[in-house]
């Protein structure tokens, strides 16, 4: 049986079948889409057209990919396997009202000296946001002198 090239108009994807010759001008389904797609006669003898030095589909839309991700660029620097366009980096948490407004009052807590930790040690102002930050527990109550 031939080896027969089709093109797949709505996700522009172009692959081969091996099918009879009295199926050539069928139209198949495509393999990532399930559309009808028509024959085109092959317009070199690779299935890729290369560029930069990496295998490319025909018709090319000027994109790259980084591990199965579309990119716009190739990366030039970085840690392996990272993309920047891929891998992005969380933005920091936002504290919420509430959240800023629970630890002013744990500072002032503190300033009185009416803050400790698990073990019963007095915590100091600025300690306080560190502590929470770490999930370490805080409560209210008085040191233990000792």
């Amino acid at each position: 049986m031939p080896l027969y090239e089709y093109f797949c108009e709505p996700c522009n994807g172009i692959f081969e079948e091996l099918r009879p010759i009295r199926e050539a001008t069928v139209p198949v389904p495509c393999p990532e889409c399930f559309k009808d797609a028509s024959r085109i006669m092959p317009t070199s003898f690779a299935a890729f057209t290369f560029r930069d030095g990496y295998p490319r589909r025909i018709p090319d839309d000027g994109k790259f990919y980084h591990l199965g991700k579309k990119v716009s660029r190739l990366v030039t620097s970085g840690q392996p396997n990272e993309h920047p366009e891929v891998n992005k980096p969380e933005p920091a948490r936002v504290p919420l009202k509430g959240e800023k407004q629970e630890l002013q009052d744990m500072r002032e807590l503190a300033i009185k000296d009416d803050l400790v930790d698990n073990m019963g040690n007095r915590i100091s102002p600025t300690e306080v946001s560190t502590m929470v930050k770490q999930g370490r527990i805080v409560k209210q109550g008085k040191p233990e002198r000792g």
